[in-house]
């Protein structure tokens, strides 16, 4: 099953779920909000419904979300519709052929979403390059090769069988090595506790990366 079908499906669900962990959501929008200023252009890849992106639009001068599941996109236009947020588009996208001049942005958001990429390395060249220099990288991560390290047996055949989407079974040490590989350098970093997700604020240096070849995979 190709991973837009996958979230197109589960695009209902996902929008019902509560958030897991409310407590650190809020802590994660409020470290996010003190370095948005209302003269930015934002990019959120792998925005899902939306719900971030809308929280945050009030704080920025524009946002571009964009998710490669037409399914969720569905659910966050209408939220936005509902919210009346008119500082916001959501396009069906993948960040690695993202049409877009580099330094375009000045903070890139990528919540929950870089241990479902096939190729860490490469989105975060290119999340290098999409920013300004200075620009922030702003990413919440699930680390499950911290606690979780036999998950990489696991995934392929979850992934085969339909029963789980793409995983990156990394270590927050290999989430840091590539973040600070690609020329990023880690302002603050914050895990609410063990196995949850660890959230990152990386600014990006004056000198461009080198993007990695995409080598023929496929990236959300």
């Amino acid at each position: 099953m190709g991973e837009d079908r996958f979230w197109d499906k589960m695009a209902d669900r996902y929008a019902r779920q509560p958030i897991a962990d409310e407590a650190a959501y809020q802590t994660k929008l409020q470290v996010t909000r003190a370095y948005l200023r209302p003269d930015m252009d934002v990019l959120e890849f792998g925005c899902g419904t939306g719900g971030t992106a809308i929280l945050h639009a009030p704080h920025v001068r524009y946002i571009t979300a964009i998710d490669f599941s037409e399914g969720m996109l569905e659910i966050a236009r209408s939220k936005a519709a509902s919210a009346e947020v008119d500082n916001l588009t959501f396009v069906r996208a993948d960040i690695t052929s993202l049409a877009a001049p580099d330094a375009s942005f000045d903070v890139i958001l990528g919540l929950s979403i870089l241990h479902l990429l096939a190729d860490k390395d490469v989105v975060i060249a290119k999340v290098f390059r999409l920013l300004k220099p200075g620009g922030l990288f702003i990413s919440s991560t699930t680390c499950i090769g911290d606690t979780m390290g036999l998950f990489k047996l696991i995934a392929p055949l979850g992934k085969a069988l339909g029963l789980l989407p793409q995983l990156d079974v990394m270590t927050t040490p290999e989430l840091v090595g590539s973040l600070t590989g690609a020329g990023f350098s880690i302002e603050h970093q914050w895990q609410p506790g063990r196995g949850k997700a660890v959230f990152i604020v990386a600014r990006a240096g004056s000198a461009p990366a080198v993007l990695p070849a995409l080598a023929g995979k496929r990236t959300a």
